[in-house]
């Protein structure tokens, strides 16, 4: 298949490149503010890492990033978050949300994926694009786009076992679906573990990173921003977050296995909004759990 031309495969690294290393690096060349970027070079999906092989590297920046001293509250972000980007199970969402486009709006799959990646940017997600531009239900919408194959994701007790150290309570904010979180967490086996769902549903359809998404999530569960930290793959929702005064973690691609994303989505690392930036998320809540 071939892709649009603002899509950018990340590779692979090949022989005993450290992805670690690089993130440092690439953050170096383009910041002089200070973030602590906590790695690990282990590729095994959900095995523990040898501390032996953790990485933890100070970045100037511009201002000091906000610490975890104080946090009582841990907010997930759930696809490309809970379970590494190379698992591409968002692909396959991402797949089925291009045909019930092609299919809704009766146009072929390259002006479908135009359309979709459009609406995606500008609205927060496709379906809040669709719905507003073509009176899609939602319902109808979810219903399809989450008829995937959750089997790629595997049990991963070393991050159960690391969110259950976090001092706390822990909520998950997602664009999609609670149907679709949990058949998520119970792959993962780590559900247990979340005090509540927090899905675009109960968003009233309005996706992250609009403004009133976070102040309904903050109010549906009494949730101090002052004190709690979110986690997401996307820089542009953690702006809304900082803003508030909470602890922004943005988790990137390890660079040990391909992975499909826009260009956009690759932007922000070096964002004054976002104060850690991981490309493990198990390490960096293992290394937070030793620090409690």
């Amino acid at each position: 298949m071939q892709l649009p031309s603002n899509t950018t495969v990340v590779p692979a690294k090949a022989g005993t490149h450290n992805p670690g290393v690089s993130l440092v690096r690439e953050c170096q060349q383009q910041s002089n503010a200070t973030r602590t970027v906590l790695t690990t070079t282990d590729t095994a999906y959900g095995s523990r890492r040898s501390p032996g092989r953790r990485l933890e590297r100070s970045i100037q920046m511009r201002e000091t990033p906000r610490a975890f001293t104080h946090i009582d509250t841990w907010v997930f972000d759930l696809d490309n978050t809970l379970y590494p980007h190379h698992v591409n199970l968002w692909h396959q969402v991402d797949a089925r949300i291009g045909e019930f486009v092609s299919a809704w709006l009766k146009i072929s799959a390259e002006e479908a994926r135009r359309v979709q990646k459009d609406y995606y940017r500008r609205y927060g997600t496709t379906m809040r694009g669709m719905m507003t531009e073509h009176g899609v239900r939602a319902d109808d919408y979810l219903a399809y786009v989450h008829k995937i194959d959750h089997s790629p994701l595997q049990p991963n007790p070393a991050m159960g076992a690391a969110i259950a150290k976090l001092p706390g309570r822990k909520l998950i904010l997602t664009n999609g679906s609670t149907d679709h979180a949990d058949k998520v967490l119970e792959r993962l086996g780590i559900g247990a573990h979340f005090e509540a769902v927090f899905d675009i549903i109960a968003a009233e359809l309005e996706p992250k990173p609009a403004p009133q998404t976070y102040q309904k999530f903050l109010r549906a569960h009494g949730v101090n921003p002052a004190t709690s930290a979110m986690f997401e793959d996307l820089a542009r929702n953690l702006v809304v977050p900082h803003q508030l005064g909470m602890t922004t973690v943005l988790v990137v691609p390890d660079g040990t296995r391909e992975v499909v994303r826009e260009d956009w989505e690759l932007e922000g690392r070096d964002a004054a909004h976002v104060d850690h930036v991981t490309d493990d998320l198990t390490g960096f809540l293992e290394r937070l759990g030793t620090r409690s």
